[in-house]
C-alpha cells in the first residue's frame, strides 16, 4: 500500500522541491558569474590590421558572396572590388579558386551508389598593391561525408546543399582568422 503524507509533511516536500529548483538557479548563475570571471566571450568580430581592401572573387562565387558580407559587418574596413580602387586599398584579398567536388566512395552489391564524399576547396592569397606577400598562396579544404539512397534522392540533395553551405561557413571563418593574424603590411 501506499504511504499518504499529511499536509504538513506535503508543504515541507513541496518546498525542498522548489528551493531545490531555486539552488539549481543559483547555481546557474553561480557558473555563469564564474565563466565571465575566466574570460570567457562570445566571439567577437575579428580586428583587421588594415582599413581598406580590395576583393577578387571568382565570378558567382557563393564562399566570395559570403566572405564579402563578413567583411562588410567589420565596422572600419572599407571593400573595393572595382578595378579602379585597387591602388587606393591597403592590401588585395584575391581568392584565386574555388572547386566544389562530389567523389563516390561506396557502392553497393548492386553497383548503386552509397557513399559520397563532398569537398570544398578554396586558393587563396593576400597581398599589398605593391606586390608584397602578406599571406602566400594557401588551399583550404573541407570534406564531408554523406550516405545515398536512390529512394530519398530529393532529401539527400537538400542535405548535399546543407553540407556545402556548412563547409563554406567554416572556410570563411578560417579566411577572417587567417585575415586577423597578418601583423604587419
Amino acid at each position: 500500500m501506499k504511504p499518504t503524507l499529511n499536509r504538513r509533511q506535503s508543504l515541507r516536500a513541496l518546498s525542498r522541491g522548489c528551493f531545490g529548483f531555486m539552488g539549481l538557479m543559483g547555481a546557474a548563475g553561480a557558473l555563469s558569474t564564474h565563466l565571465t570571471g575566466c574570460g570567457f566571450q562570445l566571439r567577437q568580430s575579428a580586428d583587421l590590421p588594415f582599413k581598406s581592401l580590395f576583393l577578387i572573387l571568382p565570378r558567382q562565387s557563393a564562399l566570395g558572396t559570403d566572405l564579402g558580407r563578413n567583411l562588410a559587418s567589420t565596422t572600419e574596413l572599407k571593400i573595393f572590388t572595382e578595378a579602379r580602387d585597387m591602388a587606393a586599398s591597403e592590401v588585395i584579398l584575391e581568392i584565386m579558386s574555388e572547386l566544389r567536388e562530389r567523389v563516390v566512395v561506396g557502392l553497393n552489391a548492386a553497383g548503386q551508389v552509397r557513399d559520397l564524399q563532398l569537398r570544398l576547396r578554396v586558393k587563396f592569397r593576400l597581398r599589398t598593391p605593391q606586390g608584397k606577400n602578406l599571406i602566400p598562396e594557401v588551399e583550404l579544404q573541407q570534406q564531408r561525408d554523406l550516405s545515398f539512397l536512390e529512394t530519398a534522392a530529393l532529401s539527400k540533395e537538400i542535405e548535399e546543399a546543407m553540407m556545402y553551405r556548412d563547409m563554406q561557413v567554416d572556410i570563411v571563418q578560417q579566411i577572417l582568422r587567417r585575415l586577423a593574424a597578418v601583423k604587419s603590411l
